[in-house]
């Protein structure tokens, strides 16, 4: 059995949807099918929550644009009437239920993070449900299934959820697996859970790909292809590097490596479920079905060249904290930490010396993340440093830490832009260099490196 996950870039309007339907077809088994939301759905729901905080006026226009972008999607691909009577039924229910939630936040001026995880999570359950009436117009059994219905039991944690894999593996035996043992295709709504009192859970932007790969992992899928509007993993972002081209093959460690501080192709944390038994995935083109697009495997191969991929974050910051002791005292990093997590920032890395403490930080939580440390000034700390026109340059391949020149290689490149460097981490990954420059020498940079091995 195989899952397929499809993103909201291979959901924009009908004819995505068709072709979809078409590729499932395609198939002579029956697979479990995960959904993001119709593409820019989810920027609308969080639009809305901020609209509503400030006034009520918008939001009916809101809810109705929402409503003619699902209806239409219906009138394009769903021909018997019946069937298009039903699910324009389901999905204005849902809406119904969007718009209680919105005007409940309008009125009371405030939203807590579950009511927030609840609205967030109606664009995966529209597109289910439009997804699995659209296989069933092409006679094709299929059914709409909700996650936190089925048992795609997490933590509490409403933004970045973890998935309770035993719970979860139980659930889906339950709920799931009888379904694809009939020839029924379940498709399941991605991005969310729910904790173990009900309540709803998401596991953070782009978190479809992690939910797929929990079920794939659930379910003992015999592989995973997450459908994207790209060819794949590149090796370096074909808008800024001319001459880039697809990767065939990576491993986990390469894929998390490049989706956690570099290209925003997968969620972070997609390959964690599968590690341990080693199901194999595949990054797919929706345009481009009998393309092989990317395969991930437990093993890597080391390239002639060693270096697979070049990218580039630059929506992050680095947070300097200075003082002649930091390095040597102990539990500052600890309370560090704690006053970060407490304001509800993640650290992605950490780079320390004797006398400096560097954070990197998600730039839309730099500023926050600036005033909670700001307070530890005096004593050890002696002053705090933000840093905002920076971008982070990552250099991905098996077999970085062990092959000689290749570091070298990289930096004379970058010399020879006339680039200035300044932080580098190597070692802390067996598969990654990492290095700091500004933020506008950032194209040059990733154009001299890729010059240089590709």
């Amino acid at each position: 059995m195989k899952v397929m996950k499809f993103g909201g870039g291979c959901l924009k309007n009908g004819g995505d949807f068709l072709k979809v339907a078409a590729i499932v077809a395609a198939r002579k088994d029956s697979p479990v099918i995960v959904v993001s939301a119709v593409h820019g759905v989810t920027d609308l729901l969080e639009a809305g929550i901020h609209e509503a905080m400030k006034s009520e006026q918008s939001l009916l226009n809101l809810i109705e644009f929402l409503r003619k972008k699902h209806r239409n999607i219906i009138d394009e691909t769903i021909t018997a009437d019946g069937l298009r009577l039903s699910v324009s039924a389901e999905i204005e229910e849902r809406l119904g239920r969007v718009e209680r939630l919105l005007f409940a936040v309008a009125c009371t001026k405030e939203v807590t993070d579950s009511v927030r995880a609840q609205i967030l999570s109606y664009g995966e359950r529209m597109s289910a449900l439009l997804l699995a009436a659209v296989l069933q117009d092409r006679k094709i059994e299929a059914v709409a299934l909700a996650a936190d219905e089925i048992g795609i039991m997490t933590d509490e944690c409403y933004e970045s959820a973890t998935p309770i894999l035993e719970e979860v593996r139980k659930n889906l035996a339950r709920t799931v697996l009888p379904l694809v043992d009939r020839g029924v295709v379940p498709v399941i709504t991605g991005y969310f859970g729910c904790s173990p009192d009900g309540k709803v859970t998401t596991f953070g932007r782009n978190g479809s790909d992690y939910s797929a790969s929990v079920i794939a992992s659930a379910t003992d899928a015999s592989s995973l292809e997450i459908w994207k509007d790209v060819d794949g993993f590149m090796t370096a972002d074909p808008k800024i590097v001319r001459g880039s081209r697809r990767i065939d093959r990576l491993s986990y460690y390469e894929a998390a490596e490049l989706s956690y501080l570099g290209a925003q192709i997968l969620h972070p944390r997609t390959v964690e479920p599968l590690m341990a038994s080693g199901i194999p995935l595949y990054i797919k083109n929706l345009s481009k079905p009998e393309d092989p697009g990317t395969e991930i495997l437990n093993g890597g191969y080391e390239r002639e060249d060693v270096v697979k991929s070049v990218s580039c974050n630059r929506k992050i910051s680095v947070l300097r904290i200075h003082g002649p002791g930091v390095g040597f005292k102990s539990g500052i990093i600890a309370e560090i930490g704690k006053r970060l997590s407490r304001a509800g920032i993640n650290i992605f890395s950490i780079l320390t010396s004797q006398t400096c403490i560097n954070l990197f930080l998600d730039k839309k939580d730099c500023r926050k993340g600036y005033e909670s440390i700001e307070k530890m000034q005096g004593g050890v700390i002696e002053k705090v440093r933000l840093e905002e026109d920076i971008a982070l340059i990552s250099v991905v391949g098996e077999g970085l830490q062990k092959r000689k020149g290749v570091a070298a290689r990289v930096f004379a490149a970058v010399a020879e832009e006339d680039v200035n460097v300044e932080m580098i981490s190597m070692g802390a990954s067996e598969v990654a260099y990492y290095f700091i420059v500004k933020d506008k020498d950032a194209e040059k940079t990733m154009s001299a490196v890729h010059r240089e091995f590709f």
